[in-house]
């Protein structure tokens, strides 16, 4: 399942066009645990690990979100992310998330449920 799922292709392309793509090499970390909430991506195409104090505790790939779960909980970062591979993001400023929430009330529903996913397994 992707964020995109319950979305229609209008409202992709209002989400794909609101954030700027980025291309991010291998081995690098664009998020880090215990960090202010400040900025969320999706995956266009690439592998990441999720990690916390150290481990992996997932993996994600295209149509995956990530940094997402502290900007709807208005907490710090639970985990790092580390690249697996060269990624096409697409990144989201707090405001842009915020947004996009209200605009978009099935993208705010498809953050919710992958925020309370997450919780539950911190």
């Amino acid at each position: 399942m992707t964020i995109f799922d319950d979305l229609s292709d209008r409202e992709i392309d209002t989400i794909k066009n609101t954030g700027t793509h980025v291309t991010l090499p291998a081995d690098w970390s664009p998020i880090w645990e215990k960090t202010p909430a400040d900025k969320a991506y999706i995956i266009v195409s690439g592998e990441a690990s999720v990690r916390r104090r150290g481990e992996e505790i997932a993996r994600l790939g295209e149509g995956d979100i990530f940094g997402e779960s502290a900007i709807v909980n208005h907490a710090l970062r639970s985990a790092s992310i580390v690249t697996l591979t060269k990624l096409e993001l697409i990144h989201f400023s707090r405001e842009q998330v915020n947004r996009l929430r209200e605009e978009i009330p099935a993208f705010g529903r498809a953050l919710d449920r992958v925020a309370q996913d997450r919780l539950g397994t911190s």
